[in-house]
């Protein structure tokens, strides 16, 4: 049965998550392994709403701040010598990543 890495990215900052991914791809292709992705998800908003008054008088206005965290999925074959390179791939710190072995 072939056995397969799931790395799970996620972050903020576009640029950076684009950086990690393409250097993945890059181990991907030194190595020789399949490799699918980078799938982009949905990118998800946490929006937050605050009152600009902190004593809550005066009129009523708000402030509406938003941070975007924007996903990726790669899916590559689980090759000693891959996974030991991909172990070596340098993250910035604004990235979140996620490994998981799998059998399918």
């Amino acid at each position: 049965m072939p056995r397969f890495v799931r790395i799970r990215l996620s972050s903020t900052s576009v640029e950076s998550l684009n950086q990690v991914c393409n250097e993945i791809k890059r181990v991907g292709e030194r190595t020789g392994v399949r490799i699918k992705g980078p799938i982009p998800l949905p990118t998800e908003r946490i929006v937050v709403t605050v009152r600009k008054a902190p004593s809550g008088e005066g009129t009523h206005t708000f402030d509406h701040w938003e941070m975007r965290v924007h996903k990726r999925i790669i899916d590559m074959e689980a090759d000693e010598r891959a996974i030991r390179e991909l172990m070596r791939v340098r993250v910035p710190p604004d990235v979140k990543i996620e490994i998981k072995l799998e059998v399918r």
